[in-house]
């Protein structure tokens, strides 16, 4: 039974731990790494890493998109982003790189972001992804679904993800009509990711939806506010493992039915994908690491989604730094440095290896101790 402390007469709080809290436990047996197998599958498309892009404008254009995509990946590109508002936004990216973390970058980005979405430039863009011989996946967020989903659909995506700060299977309004997912996603002849959560209670009820993915988390991480905004913070593997302890009752529920789960927060090196995979996720959202390949749209700067919220943002201003690489080194390797941010699913690889595993289900079975 997980530990519960009591705070003050009359409330209690359960213990939870973030990935830096535990380690991987080796067990009796080593592989051979060339024997080792990262590959995953979600619903009809086959991956050859564990690794979906969080859907930000700073990581993810149609470019970006593809090149991850062609690395193995799964590139995400918002729908509400740059790319949808501005029919060229290098400029904008260009002027968002060269901007210093100082209070002049917030207000920057809400006027950026204050330029409507135009439905043609998502078909357009849809169209630059679909050419270049990858899985195409757009992120919406759940106020925006009813009404950007025809355009979507008529794009004709692959995947759809429904991604929020949180997002529920019961949102509850008396000002507008609530998105019903469960009858959403019926309606649907795709796969659709929702997400994030954070606790068993709303991972169940989001496979309920019949979503062939949740994601777990709030993409947390150095820059994100969440926290000193909300008062919301998430760690992150026990909330992975809540999760996969959901996905096991659905699946005894369901008499079979596998959802997958997406690690989305306090993830940047190596070690915390695997980490992450241990505790039961079966790919992790890569957001800020992202931004350190060559290549990437703002150059090296770094925000989430919710930063530019017109009213309240949820995330600081991440400055350029300079490139570690280009993304397949980033993903692949070599490494030339110690951190762990190179090489990321060779390092992954490598774990499994020393622990003896030779593919991610197994992977999810590997033993954890807390530091």
């Amino acid at each position: 039974m997980r530990d519960v402390v009591e705070i003050g007469l009359g409330k209690t709080a359960q213990r939870g731990y973030h990935l830096s809290d535990i380690a991987i436990v080796p067990s009796r047996r080593t592989r051979d790494v060339d024997d080792v197998s990262t590959v995953w599958q979600l619903d009809a498309y086959p991956f050859k890493i564990p690794c979906v892009a969080h859907p930000s404008d700073a990581t993810m254009s149609p470019d970006t998109a593809i090149a991850l995509g062609r690395l193995g990946g799964l590139g995400v590109l918002n729908v509400e982003g740059l790319w949808t508002r501005y029919e060229d936004p290098t400029k904008v990216l260009a002027e968002l790189a060269g901007l210093s973390d100082d209070e002049s970058a917030t207000p920057r980005l809400q006027e950026i972001y204050s330029e409507p979405i135009k439905p043609e430039l998502i078909a357009e863009r849809v169209r630059q992804i679909r050419a270049g011989g990858v899985t195409v996946a757009v992120r919406v967020s759940p106020q925006h679904t009813l009404a950007l989903a025809p355009v979507i659909l008529d794009a004709g995506v692959d995947l759809l993800v429904i991604q929020g700060t949180l997002v529920s299977a019961e949102h509850v309004s008396t000002t507008d009509e609530p998105l019903n997912l469960k009858e959403f996603i019926a309606d649907l002849d795709l796969p659709v990711i929702v997400g994030g959560c954070t606790d068993y209670k709303t991972a169940l009820h989001l496979m309920r939806t019949g979503a062939a993915g949740v994601i777990v988390g709030i993409g947390a991480d150095e820059w994100a506010t969440t926290d000193t905004v909300l008062g919301i913070r998430v760690p992150m593997a026990t909330a992975i493992a809540d999760a996969a302890a959901a996905r096991r009752d659905y699946l005894d529920e369901t008499g079979g039915r596998y959802v997958h789960l997406i690690a989305d927060g306090g993830i940047s090196t190596s070690g915390d994908i695997a980490k992450a995979l241990g505790c039961g996720a079966d790919a992790v959202m890569l957001g800020e690491p992202l931004s350190l390949a060559e290549g990437a749209p703002a150059a090296g700067a770094w925000w989430h989604s919710a930063a530019s919220h017109p009213n309240l943002p949820r995330g600081s201003f991440g400055p350029a730094n300079e490139p570690l690489g280009s993304l397949e080194t980033l993903l692949y390797g070599p490494a030339a440095d110690p951190s762990g941010q190179l090489n990321l699913f060779g390092g992954l690889r490598r774990a499994m290896a020393k622990c003896g595993y030779r593919d991610l289900k197994e992977f999810q079975k590997v033993s954890l101790v807390l530091d």
